[in-house]
């Protein structure tokens, strides 16, 4: 997040500054980057094997209102420990005071969490926060998400494992810890009521001086990188939570903050055959179930100068149609500068829709962006047919995870015993140990 998915947060009154999409990176790649052989294969219907049958999610479909379908689509923030919380910032940004009164309200698809939000207190708290928030929404149960990556974006630190990040994982050069961790931190999050981690990176961080990747990223060559995001992937998976690749094209090769500015990449197709897109391709060979794009600018895979998550060329074309993926997309945080150059809050939620996107992370003006996308349904400048292959994705996903007719009730007991357990402990020394 960066991003990556909000690796800060933007509308947020306390948000640290996160961590920067780069910008401006040298047309070609720095020299003595190792490239990954091969064009990416689309990989068949990557999320196909991880759904249960279709007929499950279209009658959840069938039974949604125009309005229900465009709540789906948001992911914001709320804000208080507990569902109940009488929170200003709630009613500023809903129009109404407590966490549960905005899930009534807009139902939308999802929320994500952050210490910043007040989200993030104690084990018991989360546990209680998580079932309190699926409770306001018993017609479709809630994806709930988290930015926990590990390292240096660890959003329910010190509540959880103290894993490593992914460039000290990566250095050990066996993906199978890379495995290990994400099901170590996928089986805590899950038992917090977490069903929707933003991780793994899928960036190759060939830009030694990015400001916002760096050791966020398994590494710098793309050979080594995406076995290790495959392997990350699978392990979310044993753990039973969906996963995120990011930041969809790569955000790995700029020097620009996309918090902050808006990164310039200026990679040829041909180069991000090479560099960028065997992470991503791994990921979606393991039926990765969300990919995020990044607020950055391709100017050779799309002239428009918009950034990739406005990008049909790019979200459709290379994402969609090249790599095959046909899960969730996912914008960054619609908070970020990067987004928000060109048009308004309004606007950009649209055309990330029009672009190939499905889920829409933390608009700043949420009532804005929601009035906007449902004015764009109604007017017919997007489609029934695409408002419902958005809703689709992400009814699918809910489903492959176990989340579409009625959430797990977290325990708070459990979530004590399994969260920094002793034998999540170990996984961590061990990578530790192996690290170079």
């Amino acid at each position: 997040m960066v991003a990556g998915c909000a690796a800060t947060g933007a509308s947020a009154p306390a948000r640290p500054a996160g961590q920067a999409a780069e910008s401006a990176s040298p047309a070609s790649a720095a020299s003595g980057t190792p490239e990954a052989s091969g064009t990416p294969e689309a990989p068949g219907t990557p999320a196909a094997s991880s759904t249960p049958a279709s007929s499950e999610v279209e009658a959840v479909l069938a039974k949604m209102s125009v309005e229900e379908k465009v709540g789906q689509l948001f992911m914001p923030v709320v804000y208080g420990p507990a569902a109940d919380t009488v929170s200003g910032e709630n009613r500023a940004r809903f129009g109404v005071d407590t966490p549960a009164k905005a899930i009534a309200k807009y139902q939308p698809g999802g929320v994500i969490l952050f210490p910043w939000a007040n989200n993030v207190k104690s084990v018991r708290q989360v546990v209680a926060l998580t079932n309190g928030l699926q409770k306001a929404s018993p017609k479709v149960p809630l994806l709930i998400g988290a930015d926990q990556e590990n390292g240096r974006v660890s959003r329910l630190a010190p509540l959880v494992t103290d894993m490593p990040g992914a460039s000290v994982i990566g250095s050990t050069g066996d993906p199978s810890l890379a495995r290990k961790a994400a099901k170590v931190t996928g089986t805590e999050l899950k038992a917090l009521g977490v069903n929707l981690d933003f991780s793994p990176v899928a960036d190759v961080n060939i830009n030694p001086r990015n400001p916002v990747i760096g050791p966020r990223a398994y590494g710098s060559d793309p050979r080594k990188v995406a076995p290790m995001v495959a392997a990350a992937v699978q392990g979310f998976h044993d753990a039973g939570i969906a996963s995120t690749a990011k930041h969809f094209p790569g955000h790995g090769d700029t020097n620009v903050d996309s918090h902050t500015g808006l990164p310039v990449i200026q990679h040829s197709l041909s180069q991000w055959e090479r560099l960028d897109a065997p992470p991503f391709a791994a990921a979606i060979g393991k039926n990765i179930d969300a990919i995020m794009s990044a607020h950055v600018v391709m100017p050779k895979l799309d002239p428009s100068g918009d950034p990739a998550t406005l990008s049909k060329p790019i979200l459709t074309g290379l994402l969609r149609k090249k790599l095959g993926f046909d899960g969730v997309v996912s914008t960054d945080a619609l908070d970020m500068a990067g987004v928000r150059k060109k048009y308004g809050d309004g606007q950009v939620a649209v055309r990330a829709i029009q672009a190939g996107a499905d889920l829409l992370l933390m608009p700043p003006n949420y009532s804005k962006a929601y009035d906007s996308v449902l004015a764009a349904v109604r007017s017919g400048k997007i489609s029934q047919e695409r408002l419902d292959q958005s809703v689709r994705r992400l009814l699918k996903l809910k489903a492959a995870r176990g989340v579409l007719v009625k959430a797990p009730v977290a325990d708070p007991d459990e979530a004590e015993r399994v969260l920094r357990s002793a034998e999540h402990r170990k996984v961590a020394q061990l990578i530790n140990s192996r690290a170079r």
